[in-house]
């Protein structure tokens, strides 16, 4: 396995779940130093047409306190490459769920021409933020 010096995963982490801790140490387990973006309510609602159950101070806080975290932000862009422009990390961990899409593709493309790699790390099968949130609203009805 390739050792990294700083790595970078992203997410909404919205109702913090195991698939969020699984990929985050997954990740750090590539690298010396792991920084998460946590994405801002305003990009949420930008791309996925909702609002978060948890609000973005309260999601980072949590991924703040993971013991794999080293540095989290809050971020309002997913553009890989504009974030790596500031925070200068070496890999990029992403669950292997988005391997194919075409903006991940073309995002490693981009990537790969600044040195830095995209991991595509194993998926944890079977929970989601938007299935808990679906679950909880059948309960409540």
């Amino acid at each position: 396995m390739k050792k990294y010096k700083l790595g970078y995963t992203q997410g909404v982490f919205d109702m913090f779940h195991i698939g969020h801790l699984r990929l985050i140490n997954h990740a750090k387990a590539y690298c010396d130093r792991l920084i998460v973006g946590v994405n801002s309510d305003e990009l949420v609602r930008k791309y996925k047409h909702k609002d978060t159950v948890i609000k973005e101070n309260e999601r980072a806080e949590i991924v703040r306190n993971v013991k794999a975290v080293d540095e989290c932000v809050i971020v309002n862009v997913l553009d890989k490459v504009e974030i790596y422009e500031k925070l200068g990390f070496d890999a990029v961990f992403i669950g292997d769920d988005w391997y194919g899409n075409p903006r991940w593709m073309h995002t490693q493309k981009d990537l790969a021409e600044k040195g830095v790699d995209v991991i595509f790390l194993p998926h944890t099968e079977g929970v989601s933020s938007s299935l808990l949130r679906m679950q909880a609203e059948k309960r409540i009805i």
